[in-house]
């Protein structure tokens, strides 16, 4: 933005300019402490109503519903004030606070100091003026798509609902919409299933670097948007120093007003949109979050269990016993078959979950490997997009999206509704996953290669999936060698789910196969492998 474009954004939000930086401390919370009061006695009543009680016991009775195994492919979205600066990730609304970052000099450089222009002042030109939910499930829905998790609040504090505990929500501000609701009326009507995610454990301490220069964090006026924007570390640490990930006793902990308001929003979602799938963030792994993590499941699981649509809860640390719920991988993949279903969640785009200007993309072939890897291995996967602010899908996303969903239309079979075989498959390759500072990031991967094959299973069917098409056409899968013990019989017939004749034989070598010339670019190719 040039110089009068930056004067024309601090005109039209003069009237929220923030105050000159305080001593630091942590605000209270804004939330009505009489509506949380009413929210948290709901909560305690529908614990209490059963079957499942709020012990780690008693949670584990928790079944994967059936859809959800059969689904396998859903699409998660990030939208959110942080899509206006779109700049680096989505965590630009922390990291615009923190002198040294990237973000913090852009802001500076691009929008004014941060006691003039803060994160708030986005809010009014988040207008969402082309957003149009129907359009965007008919895309997923195209992609292949069977389910869709919009992020109902992200660490930032804005909530993308409507909201009876802060005024600082999308129904009440920017777009003026109840954007989680239009998405699930949308996602529903197209037969669809719906699921939210809640990013706001993380609030607790998000903006407070913004307590350490002049910025408009510490302004009382904003609190309901900024939090207590408590200190990351003990009051013994340097607070420049960023605690490790996954030692979160070491950080510092919420207080009992905040874990009530955390209870009370988590179970608004519930009680407002019956989601399918709630998917919790990484910070409700801190130990005070323990006991409310076996209250929400109690409330969600009995809720849901009346709506006769029993819910999900995707989870990423150590919060829940296992078996309790399902296990999520960011940005990670297992390296085995898992006997119980998982998900793993990554994203189109290669830098930043929330829509970034200049960010890398993923291609389609990739991203179909990696479906077909984690589907024999008995998981989902759960894809991020990231739209515009004004609620358009980039079209690069929209491009990976479709080509997808064109080797979905044709594969699909071997894919959707089916189980994994006794082993996932075989093959050098291996998946994995890193944390960099806060941030979950995809360990470096060579690519598949030739050799590796992965296999899924449908009633008497098996299907062998290559996740690299051989420029020669040979195959050779290994374990499938005449005589193997992992199939009933001898092999009887083979196709090839995309067309064209290919000829095989199992020999005590393993089976081998010339496959037809390609036509597909490149894509993986199935293979529908019958023995009776």
């Amino acid at each position: 933005m040039n110089r009068l474009g930056m004067l024309s954004a601090l005109a039209l939000v003069a009237s929220m300019s923030a105050a000159q930086a305080q001593p630091a401390r942590q605000w209270p919370m804004e939330t009505p402490k009489a509506a949380v009061a009413t929210q948290l006695a709901k909560v305690k009543q529908g614990v209490a109503a059963g079957p499942f009680e709020p012990d780690w016991d008693s949670l584990r009775a928790y079944r994967t519903p059936q859809w959800f195994r059969d689904a396998k492919f859903g699409i998660f979205i990030h939208w959110g004030v942080y899509s206006v600066p779109g700049f680096a990730n989505e965590w630009y609304s922390r990291n615009m606070y923190v002198p040294g970052n990237k973000a913090y000099e852009h802001h500076r450089a691009t929008w004014g100091p941060q006691d003039k222009f803060g994160y708030k002042d986005f809010i009014p030109l988040f207008k969402a003026e082309k957003f149009d939910p129907a359009a965007w499930i008919r895309l997923f829905a195209d992609a292949g798509a069977r389910y869709v998790v919009p992020v109902a609040e992200h660490c930032d504090g804005f909530a993308m609902y409507a909201s009876d505990f802060t005024r600082w929500d999308a129904a009440d501000m920017g777009p003026r919409r109840d954007v989680t609701g239009e998405i699930a009326k949308a996602a529903r009507a197209h037969g669809m299933h719906f699921g939210l995610s809640s990013h706001r454990a993380e609030h607790w301490w998000w903006y407070h670097k913004g307590r350490s220069f002049p910025s408009d964090v510490s302004d009382p006026k904003n609190r309901g948007l900024y939090g207590p924007a408590a200190p990351t570390g003990l009051p013994a640490d340097d607070p420049d120093t960023w605690p490790d990930s996954g030692q979160l006793q070491n950080w510092m902990p919420p207080s009992r007003e905040f874990l009530d308001d955390w209870m009370a929003r988590t179970s608004e979602l519930i009680d407002k949109y019956r989601p399918e799938l709630i998917y919790f963030d990484w910070w409700t792994s801190a130990p005070l979050y323990e006991p409310l993590m076996r209250d929400t499941a109690a409330y969600y699981y009995n809720r849901s269990a009346g709506w006769k649509a029993p819910g999900i809860i995707a989870y990423k640390g150590s919060q829940f016993a296992e078996g309790s719920a399902m296990f999520d991988m960011e940005r990670g993949k297992s390296d085995a078959l898992k006997l119980t279903p998982w998900q793993s969640d990554t994203s189109v785009s290669v830098h930043s979950w929330g829509y970034a200007r200049n960010d890398s993309y993923r291609t389609p072939k990739s991203l179909i490997a990696d479906l077909i890897d984690i589907v024999s291995k008995n998981g989902n996967l759960l894809l991020n997009v990231g739209p515009k602010a004004d609620g358009t899908i980039p079209d690069e996303i929209a491009t990976v999206l479709k080509g997808m969903g064109a080797w979905l239309k044709v594969n699909g079979e071997a894919i959707y509704g089916t189980r994994p075989f006794k082993y996932f498959g075989e093959g050098p390759t291996s998946s994995g996953q890193v944390r960099v500072g806060g941030q979950v990031e995809e360990s470096a991967k060579k690519g598949f290669t030739t050799a590796d094959i992965r296999f899924t299973t449908k009633g008497d069917i098996l299907y062998a999936l290559g996740l690299e098409r051989p420029a020669d056409g040979n195959v050779l899968i290994k374990t499938l060698y005449a005589g193997t013990p992992y199939l009933a019989a001898p092999i009887k017939r083979i196709e090839l789910l995309d067309g064209g004749k290919l000829t095989w034989k199992q020999t005590p070598r393993g089976l081998e196969l010339k496959l037809p010339a390609d036509s597909s670019g490149g894509m993986p190719y199935a293979l529908r492998i019958k023995v009776r």
